[in-house]
């Protein structure tokens, strides 16, 4: 499914890269995966990597960008396929992190790799209640009370 933005673009200003970001967001590609968010700090991105070695694959950060990228080397005899279902070409993924969110470690199990993450938010710029204070009220006992 493609959606049009160009609605978006007579009506705001400077959300050029933003717009950018849905669009490549909505497109579907190669190869599959899933992004999960297990609790309120904590997710999981999984991506289909069917017959890529460990040493095949890599997952970098930089700039709060989540680069997955897979390389196959190639094959010293090449195959006679009658019928090539499975992709074997490389690929690279990218995933825009938000503010705090840091790769906790990254496995590869059964043919999927799996990328923890966590988001870490500082201790300054959690929420926080502040209390107020209130002068004491004292009561006025005995004689001195207004009748």
């Amino acid at each position: 499914m493609r959606i049009d933005y160009s609605p978006f673009f007579r009506s705001t200003v400077g959300f050029d890269r933003l717009i950018g970001l849905l669009e490549s967001a909505s497109e579907q590609g190669y190869p599959p995966y899933n992004v999960e968010r297990s609790d309120e700090n904590n997710y999981r991105v999984t991506v289909a990597v069917a017959g890529f070695a460990a040493g095949e694959l890599t997952v970098d950060v930089k700039d709060r960008v989540l680069t997955i990228a897979g390389k196959r080397e190639e094959a010293q005899e090449k195959a006679n396929f009658l019928h090539q279902g499975i992709a074997g070409r490389g690929f690279e993924r990218n995933f825009q992190l938000a503010e705090h969110v840091e790769v906790k470690g990254a496995r590869l199990e059964n043919g999927l790799l799996q990328i923890d993450l966590e988001r870490i938010v500082p201790e300054e710029k959690r929420p926080r209640r502040i209390a107020i204070n209130a002068p004491d009220l004292k009561t006025i006992e005995g004689s001195k009370a207004a009748a």
